[in-house]
C-alpha cells in the first residue's frame, strides 16, 4: 500500500448529517483518517470475494485499535447479487455476532456493496453509522456518496432502499491500481456525467485529459475524483433526498436502467448502460430542443473515447417505454427524463413516446 499524503477533503453540508469525503492515495493504512468514526465495540467489514483478497486485512489491521472487534463477511460479486438473499447475509452476520446499534458497517468495494451495506445500516436496529471505502471510480465519484442505498428488484432497478448517508466516504486511489479496465471505463461515464448537467469547463478539461484518465494518470484520476465529489456535494447539500436538482445527477439512467433491466443485471455493467443512456439522452435532448447535433457528436465522441459502446442494445421500442415507466423518476405513468436544456445545465421532463421512439430507433443496434 503506497504511503498516505494528506488527503483532499470535501464536504457534504447536510445539517447534522454532514461528514467528510477524503480523496487520497494510501488513505486505508492510516488509523487517523477514520476519526469521524464513531466509537464502537464492535465493526463489520463487509466486501466481496474480489476485493476482500485484496483489501480486507490492510482495512482490518487499520481499525483493529479503534474496536474491539473487526469481523468480517465476503459477499458474492456482482450486480446480480444486489438482491434480498445477499442482503440477508449482511443482517444474518451482524445478529450472528450479536452487532448492538453502535456496530460500524464499512462498505468495502465497489457501488453494489456500498448499496447493500447503506441499506442494512438504514435497516439494521432501525439505524446503525456506517462508512463507504469505495474501491471501483464509479463508486468514487458517485454512488458511494449521497446517501442512496438500495438493492434491485427484478422488474426494476434499485427500486427498495432508503436514504441513509454514511459517517465518512474514504477513496483511497491507489485501490484504482487493480481495477480491471473494463470497470475504469465504466467510472469515466459517471465523471463524464457531471460535465453537460453541471459544469462544461469540467467536461473540456475531461476531454484535454481522457487519454490520462484511461491510462490511469495519477494526477489526472485524483482531479477528476475530486471535481466529480465536489460537484455532487453540492447537489445533494441543496437537494438530500432527490425532490428537484438532485435528479439531473441521473441524466442517462433513465435509459441505462432501462438497458441493465431489459438485458439482465451484470450484462452490462452499470457504467455502460449509463454511458450509453447518456447518447440516448442527449439526442431526446436535441430533439426537445436543447442542444445542437454537434453538442450530440461531441458527447458521443467522449464516450466512446473512454471505452463505452455508444449503440443500445436492440430490446424493442416497447421493451424500453414499459422498463423506463417503472423507473422512480416516473409520474402516474408518464416518463420523465434528465435532458439537456443548454451545456452544462440539465432539467427533468417528459417526452412524447412517439419522439422517445425515434430516438431509439436511431440510437439501438439494428
Amino acid at each position: 500500500m503506497p504511503v498516505s499524503v494528506s488527503p483532499e477533503r470535501v464536504e457534504i453540508q447536510l445539517g447534522e448529517r454532514s461528514y467528510p469525503i477524503l480523496i487520497g492515495s494510501g488513505l486505508l493504512g492510516e488509523p487517523g483518517h477514520f476519526d469521524a468514526v464513531p466509537a464502537a465495540a464492535a465493526a463489520l467489514i463487509v466486501s466481496n470475494t474480489t476485493v476482500a483478497p485484496l483489501y480486507v486485512r490492510a482495512l482490518r489491521d487499520t481499525l483493529s485499535g479503534r474496536f474491539q472487534a473487526v469481523h468480517v463477511l465476503e459477499l458474492p460479486d456482482g450486480e446480480v447479487h444486489k438482491d434480498w438473499q445477499t442482503l440477508n447475509l449482511i443482517f444474518d452476520a451482524l445478529l450472528g455476532h450479536g452487532c448492538d446499534r453502535r456496530t460500524v458497517l464499512f462498505a468495502l468495494g465497489g457501488g453494489v456493496v456500498g448499496d447493500m451495506v447503506g441499506f442494512a445500516a438504514a435497516s439494521y436496529m432501525r439505524g446503525v453509522p456506517f462508512v463507504q471505502v469505495p474501491t471501483t471510480l464509479l463508486a468514487q465519484v458517485d454512488s458511494s456518496v449521497g446517501g442512496k442505498t438500495a438493492i434491485n428488484h427484478p422488474l426494476g432497478k434499485n427500486m427498495i432502499g432508503a436514504f441513509y448517508q454514511p459517517r465518512l466516504v474514504l477513496c483511497d486511489l491507489a485501490t484504482l491500481a487493480t481495477l480491471p479496465a473494463r470497470e475504469l471505463s465504466a467510472g469515466l461515464a459517471e465523471i463524464i456525467k457531471y460535465g453537460p448537467i453541471y459544469d462544461m469547463a469540467f467536461f473540456d478539461w475531461i476531454e484535454e485529459h481522457i487519454d490520462g484518465l484511461m491510462a490511469r494518470d495519477p494526477a489526472a484520476l485524483a482531479h477528476a475524483v475530486r471535481r466529480s465529489c465536489e460537484i455532487k456535494a453540492a447537489v445533494v447539500g441543496k437537494d438530500e433526498r432527490e425532490t428537484g436538482l438532485r435528479a439531473i445527477l441521473n441524466f442517462g439512467h433513465t435509459f441505462g436502467h432501462a438497458i441493465e433491466s431489459g438485458l439482465g443485471y451484470g450484462e452490462w455493467l452499470h457504467g455502460e448502460a449509463v454511458g450509453c443512456g447518456m447518447v440516448l439522452a442527449a439526442r431526446l435532448s436535441q430533439r426537445l430542443g436543447g442542444v445542437d447535433e454537434a453538442f450530440v457528436q461531441r458527447l458521443t465522441a467522449l464516450i466512446e473515447r473512454a471505452g463505452l459502446p455508444v449503440v443500445a442494445p436492440a430490446l424493442g421500442a416497447e421493451r424500453y417505454l414499459e422498463l423506463m415507466r417503472i423507473d422512480k423518476k416516473s409520474e402516474a405513468g408518464e416518463i420523465r427524463f434528465v435532458v439537456i436544456d443548454k451545456p452544462g445545465s440539465a432539467v427533468m421532463r417528459g417526452a412524447p413516446d412517439a419522439i422517445v421512439r425515434e430516438v431509439l430507433a436511431q440510437g439501438c443496434a439494428a
